[in-house]
């Protein structure tokens, strides 16, 4: 018996002494019920004290702009969160907070006097916003805004005015970000304007300093220098020509001075046909010569055809006045002629001779002046031919900050009227902007305190209330209530055992006690479902 009740004890108390409990939980369980049921009853009770409080929420859908980005695209493109989070910081200023509370008529209490800093604490403290994610959880798609209150009339007027506020805020933001950009981009406009009309003079005046060097100019210049170069070829052609005419006009008049030792004609008077003849052959060799060369038009053609003429008509008038030497009447008149005929200086052809030195002298002068000035204008082109390198160089730094500003100007242009587009289509809200989807509604029931939650939180309240009152029974119970207790107590093994004293034939106490337990947890079940009854219907 001995060995029997060792085995069961060391049996017991390797694993949970379920007999132990279960001996407890009948003599303590009016307690733990009555426990159980003050603790679930007290937070019960507390959830009813408490004031309630009504939530009016409401939901802001942003909208996307209704024009396409194709079209126009917006000039404001902040985050949605940061601005949304500047315009709650806005919203919740000590201000715009104080206007609602005065003009609502909040958080006035007759017993305490209340500052106003304290009010806008209470109101941030009552003020919830929550941001609502898109399905894919890449963007905001809106957000909820929430105010509780005692009353749910002023729940719902102030959550109207938030969301009022929450949406004219966000057009006004938009508007002013996208007109600061706009005066943005105008400021560096005409920032841009200034460098480029100041580039732009500096252009023109190497332009106008430069002119004819530039390397647009290579090209006429090397036509008008080869224009000039053939000019020049002809003028030194001429001016050789011209020199050789008056050498051979000099010759001529050698020759007349020489007139006084030449054969005579047959009157004894000198003869100039020879000379004239000579002379006119020599004219009619370089005409066939310049023919070949020009047109009938060329002025030394032109003046050859009438030196030509002239010789042709002074040889006719030579052989004339030779025919009108034979004649009695005129023989005194051919003396007296030839006597001054035998002066070279006195002949006709004399006289034209010179006239025609003096002609090729000046035609020679001029020659030479034009042959001047063709070389000083030939040397002046192929000097800025020479040059322009140098001033392709020069104007393309010059040139090269143009384009970059003239670029640069054009992008702010584009930048610029895009940006106008955007800000018209902000000021005609068309752009992003907040909708209320739904109007702020107006809380039946309190959003706090949760009565059933509250219900649940007593549970655990009530339980742990009475397992604590239990234990606190059982370490002032001095009483053994099981054999293992009392081999604890005793220092020498048992030898012999009590046997079971069974209660007397009218005890009913066993069974009141028992049927006490079973009502006693029905009444506390019973009030903990009509508690919770009452609160999910009336809370």
């Amino acid at each position: 018996m001995t060995e029997v009740s060792d085995f069961s004890e060391g049996k017991s108390s390797e694993g949970l002494d379920l007999e132990r409990y279960l001996n407890i939980a009948r003599r303590r369980h009016v307690h733990f019920l009555l426990s159980f049921l003050i603790g679930w009853l007290a937070v019960w009770a507390i959830s009813w004290v408490l004031p309630a409080r009504y939530k009016s929420t409401t939901l802001i859908l942003v909208e996307q702009p209704s024009m396409p980005k194709d079209y126009v695209a917006p000039n404001v493109t902040e985050d949605l969160q940061d601005r949304l989070q500047s315009i709650t910081q806005q919203i919740l200023s000590r201000t715009r907070l104080l206007s609602i509370i005065d003009k609502l008529q909040l958080y006035r209490s007759g017993r305490t006097q209340v500052t106003p800093d304290e009010k806008v604490e209470l109101m941030r403290k009552d003020i919830s916003i929550d941001l609502v994610r898109s399905e894919n959880a890449k963007g905001i798609s809106g957000f909820t805004i929430g105010y509780s209150s005692k009353d749910p009339q002023t729940a719902q007027r102030v959550t109207s005015e938030l969301t009022d506020l929450f949406i004219d805020e966000n057009l006004k933001a938009r508007q002013q970000e996208s007109e600061d950009t706009t005066a943005f981009i105008q400021n560096q406009l005409d920032t841009a304007r200034t460098v480029l009309a100041e580039q732009e003079a500096a252009v023109r005046q190497y332009e106008g300093k430069h002119i004819g060097e530039l390397p647009s100019q290579q090209a006429s210049n090397l036509q008008i220098l080869s224009g000039l170069q053939g000019q020049l070829q002809n003028e030194l052609d001429a001016l050789n020509n011209a020199k050789q005419q008056g050498i051979y006009y000099q010759s001529l008049i050698e020759q007349y001075r020489a007139l006084r030792g030449t054969p005579r004609a047959p009157d004894g008077d000198p003869t100039d046909l020879p000379v004239t003849d000579k002379e006119l052959e020599v004219l009619r060799q370089r005409f066939a010569s310049l023919s070949a060369r020009y047109t009938d038009r060329y002025p030394d053609v032109i003046r050859l055809k009438e030196e030509i003429a002239k010789t042709e008509k002074m040889r006719d008038d030579l052989l004339a006045g030779l025919r009108s030497k034979g004649t009695p009447d005129t023989r005194s008149n051919s003396d007296s002629a030839a006597d001054g005929a035998g002066s070279p200086q006195q002949s006709p052809a004399m006289l034209q001779l010179e006239g025609q030195v003096r002609a090729n002298h000046a035609e020679v002068a001029n020659r030479e002046q034009a042959v001047a000035a063709l070389k000083a204008r030939v040397n002046e082109y192929q000097s800025r031919l020479n040059s322009e390198p140098a001033r392709e160089q020069e104007l393309a730094d010059l040139t090269r900050g143009y384009e970059q500003s003239k670029a640069n100007y054009d992008d702010l242009l584009k930048k610029k009227n895009a940006s106008e587009m955007a800000t018209s289509m902000e000021q005609m809200q068309q752009g992003e902007r907040f909708k209320m989807l739904d109007p702020p509604s107006l809380p039946i029931k309190p959003d706090s305190p949760n009565r059933m939650k509250m219900c649940g939180i007593g549970l655990v309240v009530g339980l742990g209330m009475g397992l604590v009152v239990v234990m606190l029974f059982e370490l002032i119970d001095d009483r053994m209530h099981a054999e293992r207790e009392i081999k604890g107590a005793l220092s020498v093994p048992l030898v012999s055992e009590i046997p079971v004293i069974a209660a007397a034939p009218g005890d009913r106490s066993g069974p009141k006690k028992r049927l006490l337990g079973w009502a006693m947890t029905v009444l506390v079940l019973s009030c903990i479902l009509a508690g919770s009854a009452f609160s999910y219907l009336h809370g």
